[in-house]
């Protein structure tokens, strides 16, 4: 399998769906939700009165036909049978949808990162598709060394930051007074002990 590039996407900017049932399609669909994906669309091949209370006006009977398809940009598939699963993908692929079929690597484009969302802070975790539980493991360990109120303090930071940039500070200078800025606040001081 080739490796991956990492990338956060930008979910106002593109049309994403979700095809599957069952509760790891739920568990989908809420991690999309989380991350802005307001406008998704979610198929349903079974009848699944969860996700469809979770997607609202978002969801669909039934699996996405080739019109809409070609809408897409970004697809996940989840909790399907595998031929279902594999034929829907391969449809989406003919047009040019990035498409991800849960624990089924070889026909993903892209793999999901586990997640640790703080606010805007965004710590993930890929092993590639080939270890999703040691994904989880790692990602349990930053969600316990950053907690909730890491969300604020890259508010703090952000705020400071767009301040220096208003001041006239360039890259350098604002990667050094980051630097500073962290001392002070000693935020990272209480990381160290878990890194060895």
């Amino acid at each position: 399998m080739a490796r991956m590039i990492p990338v956060s996407l930008d979910p106002r900017a593109l049309n994403l769906a979700l095809a599957g049932h069952g509760t790891a399609a739920l568990r989908r669909w809420r991690l999309l939700a989380e991350g802005g994906a307001a406008r998704a669309l979610c198929f349903a091949d079974e009848p699944d009165a969860a996700l469809a209370g979770e997607a609202a006006e978002g969801y669909r009977d039934g699996l996405p036909e080739a019109e809409t398809l070609a809408g897409l940009d970004v697809l996940w598939i989840v909790g399907m049978p595998d031929e279902t699963a594999a034929a829907l993908a391969a449809r989406a692929r003919a047009h040019k949808v990035l498409v991800n079929v849960e624990d089924r690597r070889d026909q993903c484009l892209f793999h999901n990162t586990a997640e640790v969302r703080r606010g805007d802070l965004l710590l993930t975790v890929s092993t590639n598709g080939r270890s999703p539980g040691l994904a989880q493991h790692i990602r349990a360990t930053l969600a316990r060394i950053f907690g909730p109120e890491w969300g604020e303090r890259l508010e703090t930071l952000g705020r400071q930051r767009e301040a220096w940039r208003a001041e006239g500070d360039q890259l350098p200078a604002l990667a050094a007074k980051t630097e500073n800025f962290l001392q002070q606040t000693g935020w990272l001081d209480e990381v160290q002990p878990h890194r060895k």
